[in-house]
């Protein structure tokens, strides 16, 4: 029908480093902040902060297979993908990448840097097969732990429970957790937010909701941002120094 997108799995496709920056509004970060990115799928996003000196582990059950097995992947992803946002142009901004040509040709760009990246980064454990809510992670091994297009975004596959306890393993391995964003695939907002927002809060969580510069699906410029111990938990922004805005670069 018309103006539905709907997918039947979670399904791997390429974000880059620019786009990471506005929707996780990631400039409060310096290069001491030990990040982890969860369901990093093949995203460019650790290989442009490995290439620029910050620490990134990535995690995803995809990185099981191999690189030639991932391209295939996202070569059939990227078909269903762009048939969906055809079908549902109108519950999209383009304002950032300018029309669906320019949207398929940066998605594929950054695929490209993933891939070219991935065996090397596998070999010094960057990119780790894993998957919530079981990471192969200390306690506080990390400072941030980051969710992209991934938790709320699919709230048909994951009920409240289990966006809890995928966000609790998130917060023992870090001291703060980012999720973007908070709509799900029918571009409504996800009606588990609230919900896990008052479990964590039973669990001793602080939240908050942060608007980003950044807007895809329409109304989608929100973020969820949680703390282990009381806020701005991330070695590199202490309570005394104000959350910069996010800048699209």
């Amino acid at each position: 029908m018309a103006g539905e997108f709907k997918l039947k799995d979670v399904l791997p496709w390429g974000r880059n480093r620019a786009e990471y920056v506005a929707f996780i509004d990631l400039n409060d970060i310096d290069t001491d902040t030990r990040i982890l990115d969860c369901a990093g799928g093949p995203a460019s996003f650790n290989a442009e902060m490995t290439a620029t000196g910050y620490a990134v582990t990535s995690t995803d059950p995809l990185y099981r297979f191999s690189a030639t097995e991932i391209a295939g992947r996202v070569d059939e992803t990227r078909i269903e993908m762009i048939a969906g946002l055809r079908a549902a142009l109108h519950r999209f901004d383009f304002t950032w990448h300018e029309s669906i040509e320019r949207h398929e040709a940066i998605r594929m760009a950054a695929v490209g840097d993933f891939l070219a990246d991935f065996e090397a980064g596998k070999r010094a454990g960057r990119y780790r097969s894993a998957a919530l809510p079981e990471l192969p992670f200390g306690d506080a091994a990390f400072d941030l732990a980051l969710s992209s297009h991934f938790l709320f975004l699919y709230s048909d596959h994951f009920d409240t429970g289990q966006h809890v306890a995928n966000i609790a393993e998130m917060l023992r391995a870090a001291a703060e957790v980012r999720i973007f964003p908070l709509l799900d695939l029918d571009g409504e907002p996800s009606r588990h937010v609230e919900s896990v927002r008052a479990l964590l809060a039973e669990r001793g969580f602080d939240s908050e909701i942060q608007q980003v510069d950044y807007e895809f699906q329409k109304g989608g410029n929100r973020m969820l941002r949680v703390y282990r111990s009381g806020r701005y938990g991330v070695r590199s922004m202490p309570e005394s120094r104000p959350a910069a805005r996010s800048a699209i670069i």
